[in-house]
């Protein structure tokens, strides 16, 4: 394995593992239930799927000269993070009022089932406007000088999908082994008000903030 290849791993591990919207939310669903969790992971992998093959495709550069369709990107994104923390919100009010049980995960009343976590995980990563500018500027900086940038691009992306398809499911599953203290009323409050904080506020940025060039 080159040097070039080696900092790459180790800048693409800081980057996955950097807590967001996508740490955020397969946390959440990894309190309903393992399974949950562990397909939100695969759905945020997914999404980086579709993110690391746009930048190879040069698909990327597209989005990023053209503001219109970068902008609504980025409105689709906060949107949807948006509707995620303030679901979060709600589901932390509900359980202070009511006093519901311990069993519950934040901001998920009840396991929301494989399909409807993996959908989460996918559009949260996959809508994320920033992704395709970060990839399109990242990838190249580790292509050597004279070798052909197709398969270095591809070996790049795919080095990202891996890393995500062992970290988040790594996350998921240590939520769980930690969730019978994490379940607690009091505890399962503060995740449930501070994971809705956080995604509400990435989602207020995405929706409000300028547009990132």
């Amino acid at each position: 394995m080159d040097a070039q290849l080696l900092a790459f791993v180790a800048v693409a591990a800081g980057m996955v593992a950097l807590p967001g919207a996508d740490f955020t939310v397969v946390v959440r669903n990894a309190l309903a239930s393992r399974t949950s969790g562990l397909a939100t992971a695969v759905g945020v992998a997914g999404g980086l799927l579709v993110h690391t093959a746009l930048a190879v495709a040069g698909l990327a550069a597209v989005l990023v000269t053209m503001p219109v369709l970068f902008r609504t990107v980025q409105l689709l994104g906060g949107a949807y993070v948006l509707y995620l923390g303030l679901s979060g919100l709600h589901a932390m009010r509900r359980r202070t009022t009511t006093g519901a049980g311990a069993e519950e995960g934040p901001g998920v009343a009840t396991p929301s089932g494989p399909g409807r976590s993996l959908r989460q995980g996918f559009l949260t990563n996959a809508l994320n406007p920033k992704a395709p500018v970060l990839f399109l500027s990242l990838l190249p900086q580790f292509v050597p000088d004279g070798r052909p940038p197709l398969p270095r691009t591809l070996l790049l992306a795919s080095v990202v999908v891996l890393l995500a398809l062992v970290w988040f499911p790594a996350v998921a599953l240590l939520v769980d082994r930690l969730g019978r203290w994490l379940r607690r009323p009091r505890t399962a409050r503060v995740i449930e008000g501070g994971s809705g904080t956080a995604l509400t506020a990435l989602g207020l940025l995405l929706v409000t903030g300028p547009l990132l060039r």
